[in-house]
């Protein structure tokens, strides 16, 4: 069965930086959760940061908090175990969180936590996708069927 990794966040787990969830009501991700295919996983948690944490933006070539933080290492490890899952489910396809340091795959924040947004992608986005691993948002989720009909043949 072809496996599909997800940003548990879209899942209902409360696992964001301020302790929330942003669950999706997508019809397609309750059918795949009915088929058995979601992988869920949180980079940011799975890389050691605690829930709740303080908001972080990329700046440069670094992951910081508001008051400077630096907690690239924490994003890095976490992007590397998403990697790890994903090729120990030979998983091909990720559903990641839009704007995340860590799941953003068209926008992060600019770095300066005014909630504005620039062309991006976080660090687990890019090396899912430097692996050959077709990263789509949550806002993408009918292209991610298609491209999910097309890997099966369908």
């Amino acid at each position: 069965m072809e496996r599909i990794l997800v940003s548990s966040c879209l899942l209902g787990a409360r696992v964001r930086y301020d302790g929330r969830a942003k669950t999706s009501d997508s019809e397609i991700l309750t059918r795949w959760r009915a088929e058995g295919r979601l992988v869920p996983f949180c980079p940011e948690v799975a890389g050691g940061l605690p829930v709740p944490r303080p908001a972080a933006e990329i700046t440069g070539d670094l992951v910081l908090t508001r008051d400077g933080q630096d907690v690239t290492g924490f994003f890095t490890r976490g992007a590397q175990l998403a990697l790890e899952t994903a090729r120990a489910h030979q998983i091909r396809l990720a559903i990641l969180k839009e704007g995340s340091p860590s799941c953003g795959s068209h926008r992060i924040g600019d770095g300066t936590f005014s909630k504005t947004h620039i062309p991006g992608a976080g660090l687990t986005a890019r090396l899912l996708s430097r692996h050959g691993i077709r990263v789509f948002s949550e806002d993408e989720l009918p292209a991610a069927d298609t491209y999910l009909r097309e890997i099966l043949g369908k």
